[in-house]
């Protein structure tokens, strides 16, 4: 496994696990939906977010939580190329296009987006082309149905083989347009299209996904498993994240996904203190 990768320019270390920020500029995510839809106030954001020591900022146009409406490819445009650009001048570090579309991701590479993080795993029209053009790191993330229905009736004969299977395909499918493993990341995807118990097998069975010698990615900030065991709404979820951080690290995760920058930072740098 490739431990430093390189963004358009911009090294992200995976010697230790990392920090990804969520910043999504959209109107109905399932957290922060409008918290940083104006341009100033995600500006501001992400400034935050890099005193707050995070590795790399993930910038979203459009909400992918469970129930979420399609938007268009040009809405989509509109709120992230502007932000990206402007990021790209402010910031040091990696910026991250979390999108679908391959438009978005050649126009957000283009702006200064360093990698691209594909809730479907490349699969829409034009995106396993356009990440192979782009020559930027991608994370694949497995999904089970479309956000609109992902969460409607998910089944597995066994999800952790499943998912699996699922993940080393797309990276086959990567390879076969000339997309080297060293680019790569993967993604679980809790949460889409998995019930409790399904998220639940994923995660204690963490180390087979750390085995397929790929960085991992994991992103459970504020999700619906943690609120499920905790009996706590979306604003009370940060201890359980953070006690899942704190596991994904020791297990041997690459980048920590979250909307909790300097808790999650501080969780990393006493589990690396220790591993020292």
């Amino acid at each position: 496994m490739s431990y430093r990768i390189d963004c358009a320019g911009r090294p992200l270390d995976l010697r230790h696990p990392c920090v990804m920020g969520i910043l999504n500029v959209t109107p109905d995510s399932f957290s922060d939906g409008g918290d940083f839809l104006g341009y100033e106030d995600a500006l501001q954001r992400a400034q935050q977010m890099v005193a707050e020591g995070v590795d790399i900022i993930d910038v979203g146009g459009e909400s992918t939580r469970p129930g979420a409406a399609v938007v268009s490819e040009q809405q989509e445009l509109d709120r992230v190329i502007p932000l990206i650009e402007a990021l790209s001048a402010e910031v040091a570090v990696p910026i991250s296009i979390d999108t679908t579309k391959a438009q978005v991701m050649r126009e957000a590479v283009s702006a200064g987006a360093g990698l691209i993080n594909d809730v479907n795993a490349l699969r829409s029209d034009g995106a396993l082309s356009a990440a192979a053009d782009l020559a930027v790191p991608i994370c694949l993330m497995h999904k089970q149905g479309s956000p609109s229905k992902m969460q409607k009736k998910p089944s597995y004969d066994n999800v952790l083989t499943e998912v699996k299977r699922f993940l080393l395909a797309r990276v086959a499918a990567c390879e076969s347009v000339g997309i080297s493993r060293e680019r790569l990341i993967v993604d679980p995807g809790f949460g889409f299209g998995k019930t409790l118990e399904h998220n639940i097998a994923l995660f204690a069975g963490l180390k087979q996904f750390i085995a397929l010698d790929l960085p991992v990615m994991i992103g459970v900030s504020r999700k619906t498993m943690i609120g499920e065991v905790l009996d706590a709404p979306v604003d009370e979820r940060l201890y359980g994240g953070l006690a899942l951080a704190t596991l994904a690290a020791q297990w041997g995760a690459s980048v920590i996904r979250t909307h909790e920058v300097k808790a999650t930072v501080d969780v990393l740098k006493i589990c690396r203190a220790l591993k020292d």
